[in-house]
């Protein structure tokens, strides 16, 4: 399991959206959709 599909897990266990998860860690929306893709782990 890669670590945006733990991300996405987590995120969905605890009832955040990727705004409000974004918003947590003060990150962009765009942010959170590339980690859980693969896009960037940066």
């Amino acid at each position: 399991m890669s670590l945006g599909d733990h991300l996405f897990h987590a995120r969905k266990k605890a009832g955040l959206s990727q705004e409000a998860a974004a918003e947590k860690l003060n990150v962009s929306r765009q942010t959170i959709s590339k980690w859980e893709t693969g896009g960037s782990l940066r």
